[in-house]
């Protein structure tokens, strides 16, 4: 069924003399790895084109109010999407949530395990080291953080050395290249990395919930709508399990 639906919404782009059709998907930095995968197995289906332009929330929000060319948004936290939705940018009736995440605290090479929890001694872990996070008052993954060391009594022990980096992905190169002893990314992001170890997961009740809807702009076509039941389907699902994505809710 679902190859079907993908198939009659494709149709009007499978003339043999018609170029092959792209669909341009915004993504939450942390999505790389697994919409990567997805695109791979999406263009073998179809022969449609998957461009994937990733970055922080706020970024692509903003790019979208500034009239970038997206058929497609996934958001790494609901208010983004509200605030597109607001706007009239998204077609509200194709949103839905994609996928859920967690926080781990990492570190550069094999890691000892802690407990993460009001009695954590993250000051001393890092000594005079720096705290690698995304922006943690625009970027879906720092505000998280900094929502979960709030929570735990934490944040103002390691405020003055957080290092803020653009997006996710960027705060775990820093702790990938050692620059950062250690960061707050999500699980995700460290299964991806094989230079860095988890010292241990933050509590899911630490921290708002941690949500990816997506949905299609409010000007998409057909081939962007046939994505999203795409990224419904089964082989999506599959793909985002393998990385370490967790059921939304």
């Amino acid at each position: 069924m679902l190859s079907m639906l993908i198939a009659l919404l494709l149709a009007p782009f499978a003339r043999a003399d018609t170029p092959a059709a792209t669909v341009t998907v915004f993504a939450a930095a942390s999505l790389k790895t697994a919409l990567d995968e997805i695109g791979a197995s999406w263009e073998a289906k179809t022969g449609t084109q998957l461009r994937a332009v990733f970055a922080g929330s706020a970024t692509l929000a903003r790019q979208i109010e500034a009239g970038a060319a997206a058929d497609v948004v996934i958001s790494a936290n609901p208010g983004w999407m509200d605030h597109l939705e607001a706007q009239g940018l998204i077609d509200a009736a194709s949103r839905f949530d994609l996928a859920g995440n967690r926080l781990a605290l990492i570190g550069f090479g094999p890691q000892e395990p802690v407990e993460i929890g009001p009695g954590l001694d993250l000051a001393g872990l890092l000594g005079s080291g720096r705290l690698a996070m995304a922006l943690v008052d625009a970027v879906p993954a720092g505000i998280y953080g900094k929502a979960a060391l709030h929570h735990l009594g934490l944040w103002d022990g390691v405020a003055a050395q957080v290092a803020q980096a653009d997006n996710v992905r960027a705060a775990l190169a820093l702790v990938a290249a050692g620059a950062a002893p250690l960061g707050i990314v999500y699980v995700t992001d460290a299964a991806a990395e094989p230079r860095v170890g988890i010292l241990g997961v933050f509590p899911e009740t630490a921290h708002p919930p941690i949500l990816y809807p997506a949905a299609a702009t409010a000007d998409a076509g057909p081939v962007a709508q046939a994505f999203m039941v795409y990224l419904r389907g089964a082989e999506a699902r599959a793909a985002l399990t393998r990385q370490g994505f967790t059921e939304p809710g």
